[in-house]
């Protein structure tokens, strides 16, 4: 069956917004103080997002679920005709698939805000509330943290192109796992944004938001996490138009 773009945006800010409300969530329910999941540690958090995939990917399946302007970058630059059945590829498209991504993405990080929003009442580091909303380096070097999201989004979107060339047809699940596997693997040096989306969005959220003790929404590194998985998306998107066949 075949969408039109409105259909796709809607699909996309839903999606996207999906996507950033159980994530964003299943962070702060490991950091912020007196949760139930508190200390769950890092697995928690790999598989938390892992599964805000699966639901997020299954949401947008009228938009072929992006959720990512990385994803759309790498279908682009892949010489892909269409983003999804019916939705040519060009550039006012692709610009639409991107404004929605980064307003879902504002929009889900705002509920995971009042869904917990007497833990960010407690006492607790502004950075360790910026860390619901976005990515932070574990060591500050602007260019390898670059380099670090370049690699790990260059693996999200070209496993993603080779995913729809199987006959599998497992659908979100494949997705998912991968994310897990790019957390656990690529995820300690940067936090693994490898979405510009889920972190430039959040990011402004934290900004416009009255979280008490919320300190600085970290600008001089938001860059990184923007740039770094438009790039790698591009180059897995440019790697897969001569690998998969």
């Amino acid at each position: 069956m075949d969408y039109t773009i409105g259909d796709a945006f809607l699909s996309e800010v839903m999606g996207t917004g999906m996507l950033i409300l159980l994530g964003a969530g299943v962070v702060a329910n490991v950091v912020l103080p007196r949760n139930k999941g508190f200390d769950g540690g890092w697995l928690l958090i790999n598989f938390g997002w892992g599964l805000a995939v699966f639901a997020g990917v299954y949401t947008a399946y009228k938009s072929g679920a992006h959720l990512n302007p990385a994803v759309t970058m790498g279908i682009w630059t892949s010489g892909a005709d269409e983003f999804a059945p019916g939705i040519d590829v060009t550039v006012q498209n692709g610009f639409l698939y991107v404004v929605a991504q980064m307003a879902g993405a504002a929009l889900g990080a705002a509920f995971a805000f009042l869904a917990y929003k007497k833990h960010f009442d407690e006492d607790a580091d502004p950075a360790t509330k910026l860390a619901v909303f976005s990515t932070g380096p574990a060591i500050r070097s602007y260019a390898w943290n670059f380099i670090t999201e370049v690699i790990a989004t260059f693996v999200l979107v070209f496993v993603i192109l080779a995913f729809a060339q199987t006959p599998a047809e497992l659908g979100a699940l494949p997705v998912a796992l991968l994310v897990v596997g790019i957390g656990a693997s690529l995820g300690g040096p940067t936090g693994y944004a490898i979405n510009p989306a889920r972190d430039l969005g959040p990011r402004i959220a934290h900004a416009l938001l009255p979280i008490r003790g919320k300190g600085s929404s970290d600008w001089a590194y938001s860059w990184v996490p923007f740039l770094g998985p438009l790039v790698g998306g591009a180059i897995g998107g440019l790697v897969a138009s001569v690998y998969i066949v």
